[in-house]
């Protein structure tokens, strides 16, 4: 069953916001509809509107956000409908609700209140809903497949580099056991089990996962090539562990072993002397910032195609999750290359 992705938390404000001033554009065609030349138009009349359709849109957008997992779970068609139907009854209850409290601030009672009365507007009111509904949910449903499709590109750009990654490193890491069961064999077995945890989170499914379970993994990752390249790698991590709100903070699966993977494929394969890698990770306020420094030469670099996808694909995916707040940025100083990626980030 196809499912919605635009009942969703992700980019709510930046909707809310579109559609706001879409609605006002269409209470300034419905009054000058009305008017029919700008000399008899009036701004009063205008007012009325801009604060009618704003005052459906926000409770609207409430109401979406109140059920969104109730509409998550259903069609795609089906959400847009019941969408569309609870649209209509915001604007039916507004215009009843307006009529009775015109009737009160005329009369201060309701005795001599009808039912045309209390109704009065409310065809025209629907046709407004009807257009108001149509658009909105025409532009939700334009929302939703340019998702849906960002969602797949990504998805298969990421199927597509774990099955280009995943040979190269495990022969080499296998090559790495086979020579060192004879020689240590306890070492072997630790580079087993590293190796077995690596690409049993390489298969999952890539959900959010704590900030302390990503650093593991990287540093059981960095472990495994250490035996590979010996003395050339040499790792410094700065973080505080015993912040507690490493267990808190979240982060996509595999977001910074791609990332190390880069540094070591451009920066330590390429050099013959001793490169180190250096990951800080700071958490301040709401934030989490991540900084990963590696040596490089520009020469080497340009000789050496690939893994651009791979960087590539961290980014998309840290923005799916945490929209605009993400910041990924790449500089090159002093033969050091350092990338910094930082967002705001929202606990378990």
């Amino acid at each position: 069953m196809q499912k919605s992705y635009f009942f969703t938390k992700i980019g709510r404000w930046q909707h809310l916001l579109e559609l706001i001033v879409a609605s006002n554009v269409l209470a300034l065609v419905l009054t000058l509809a009305e008017a029919g030349t700008w000399t008899a138009f009036d701004g009063l009349r205008l007012l009325q509107y801009i604060l009618f359709i704003n005052w459906v849109v926000f409770a609207f957008s409430a109401l979406i956000d109140r059920f969104q997992s109730n509409l998550h779970r259903l069609p795609q068609v089906a959400a847009l409908g019941v969408a569309f139907v609870l649209l209509q009854m915001i604007v039916l209850l507004t215009t009843v609700a307006t009529n009775l409290m015109l009737h009160w601030g005329s009369h201060f009672h309701f005795h001599t209140l009808t039912w045309p009365q209390l109704f009065t507007g409310a065809s025209m009111h629907l046709s407004y809903g009807v257009l108001l509904g149509g658009f909105c949910l025409r532009y939700m449903y334009m929302r939703d497949q340019w998702s849906k499709q960002q969602y797949s590109e990504l998805n298969a750009r990421i199927q597509a580099m774990q099955a280009r990654i995943h040979p190269h490193f495990l022969f080499n890491s296998l090559n790495n056991v086979v020579s060192l069961i004879s020689i240590d064999p306890e070492k072997a077995e630790t580079l087993l089990i590293h190796l077995s945890r690596l690409f049993r989170a390489s298969f999952q499914e890539l959900k959010l996962v704590s900030l302390a379970d990503e650093i593991e993994l990287c540093q059981r990752y960095l472990a495994i090539e250490s035996v590979r390249l010996g003395s050339r790698l040499h790792v410094e991590w700065k973080f505080d562990p015993n912040q507690p709100q490493f267990q808190q903070v979240q982060i996509p699966l595999l977001t910074l072993q791609p990332l190390l993977e880069n540094c070591i494929f451009h920066g330590v394969e390429p050099s013959s002397s001793r490169s180190t890698i250096t990951i800080l990770v700071e958490i301040l306020q709401s934030e989490v910032s991540i900084v990963i420094t590696n040596p490089y030469s520009l020469d080497k670099i340009k000789s050496r195609n690939g893994h651009g996808i791979a960087v590539e694909n961290v980014k998309q995916r840290l923005i799916a999750y945490y929209g605009r707040t993400v910041k990924f940025q790449n500089y090159c100083a002093r033969e050091l290359y350092t990338t910094v990626v930082s967002y705001q980030y929202r606990s378990k």
